[in-house]
């Protein structure tokens, strides 16, 4: 598998596309967009990442760069980091959730955010020159570790005002929590111990060694289903292994829905800036997110603004409309009180405030949502182009829904919409629709299937 370079940073496998000369001529120069600047790292836990850090953390060095290292951590816990310490950049080592064979680098601003697709250009242009100039022995960047960042990560969850814990503290749930033996086996049960919740554990170990292919989708989830339900316990949460997407299994074992946690996060938000009087701020989401945000948004009078996919797209349009949440349907939550990014453990938060605002079980909580079903594929590509395939079938339906090509094409019929994108870290062509019945949703996946086959 070729080197995947993109907006969401660089992936590949290890030993293949990605060794040690390529992250050499992609650290040295960020590096170099830096400034040589103090520059944050962290990374998600998997087996290659001790490797992966310490080429990156030399690297940076000999170019001058003093280098904060979190060690293991979540991705969300690096970006609140490089802004909360005014660094000058930061890099998250981590292939999100791609299997264990992958590794990664994405690229932080100094605000916080990832680079944008201009920052993306400058920092490209860099990493292309033939050569790089390093700094001699007496100007070398220092090493400091810093292992206080992830209780800061939690405190800054704890501490958001719309978190009532006294409250969630008497509900005393009970968790079983995955996190594929990756970051969030460092931190998820810190979280929810502080929440009053019991913790019962599955793959938590940290070793790096997905217990299971590690994207937090119902077919890969299947022992959090049994063991809920073995436990009797009122929730599962699933996390993939750099622990900005979160995934919930109900009480009965099944899948809550990953659209449907930035559903439920968006409602609560929403119904408490009502209680508390306040005009309602708009809502960002990407184009690919469930309707039920739209019938949410609709029942609170807030605006709602679509953005492409991508977590970049939708941080920066949040800021630039003052949003009060956001997000994406993969699962990430974006709620800026904390900091401007998706964030599995905000959204561990907001979700336990829901549920004990709400006050009975999780499937109880699922029913009172606007019900959509949202059914995914892919097309792999091969030797075809996506950009031409995408065209066509843009020109072919311009007459029977909503066109949008923002990001690759989107149709929004009337009851069902079916967007159709590229990967930013795959060589596939997405495809994902949504109606109120599964079986509409399926066919048009099939239908579009077949078109893009025939394209």
């Amino acid at each position: 598998m070729a080197l995947m370079v993109s907006i969401s940073g660089i992936r590949g496998v290890i030993g293949t596309s990605l060794t040690p000369e390529v992250l050499v001529k992609y650290v040295s120069a960020y590096s170099e967009y830096c400034r040589r600047g103090p520059i944050v790292i962290g990374r998600d836990g998997r087996a290659t990442g001790a490797a992966v850090a310490a080429l990156v953390s030399g690297t940076l060095q000999q170019m001058g760069s003093d280098v904060i290292d979190l060690g293991i951590c979540p991705t969300p816990t690096v970006a609140l980091a490089v802004e909360r310490l005014n660094a000058a950049g930061g890099i998250a080592i981590t292939a999100s959730h791609n299997p264990m064979v992958w590794n990664g680098l994405k690229f932080f601003a100094s605000d916080g955010l990832f680079l944008d697709a201009a920052q993306n250009r400058e920092f490209w242009d860099l990493a292309a020159k033939p050569s790089r100039d390093y700094v001699p022995w007496d100007r070398q960047g220092q090493a400091l570790r810093n292992d206080h960042f992830i209780r800061e990560h939690i405190d800054a969850v704890l501490g958001m005002p719309i978190l009532r814990r006294d409250e969630i503290r008497r509900r005393a749930l009970r968790v079983v929590v995955d996190c594929v033996n990756a970051s969030g086996a460092v931190v998820v049960p810190q979280l929810l111990e502080h929440l009053g919740c019991t913790v019962i554990p599955l793959n938590c170990d940290g070793s790096g060694v997905f217990a299971h292919t590690p994207e937090p989708l119902p077919e890969n989830l299947t022992q959090l289903s049994r063991e809920v339900k073995a436990q009797r316990a009122d929730l599962g949460i699933a996390v993939d292994p750099d622990t900005d997407r979160l995934v919930l299994i109900r009480e009965d074992g099944e899948p809550y829905g990953e659209e449907y946690t930035i559903a439920t996060c968006v409602r609560h938000v929403l119904k408490h800036h009502v209680h508390a009087g306040v005009e309602t701020p708009p809502v960002v989401v990407n184009l690919s997110t469930t309707r039920a945000v739209d019938d949410i948004c609709t029942e609170f009078h807030a605006p709602l603004v679509r953005t492409p996919v991508g977590e970049i797209n939708v941080a920066k349009k949040m800021r630039e409309v003052h949003a009060v949440i956001g997000g994406e349907g993969s699962g990430g939550v974006i709620y800026p009180q904390v900091h401007t990014g998706r964030d599995a453990l905000v959204g561990i938060g907001l979700i336990l405030q829901a549920l004990t605002d709400f006050g009975g079980p999780v499937s109880a909580l699922k029913a009172s949502m606007p019900q959509y079903s949202i059914t995914k594929g892919r097309v792999d590509l091969g030797t075809k182009n996506a950009g031409e395939i995408l065209a066509r079938l843009a020109v072919r339906f311009a007459k029977e829904g909503r066109l949008t090509t923002d990001d690759g094409v989107k149709i929004d019929f009337e009851r069902s919409w079916v967007h159709l994108r590229t990967s930013n870290t795959e060589p596939i062509i997405r495809i994902i629709a949504e109606a109120p019945d599964k079986a509409v949703a399926d066919d048009l996946v099939g239908r579009f299937t077949q078109e893009i086959g025939a394209a």
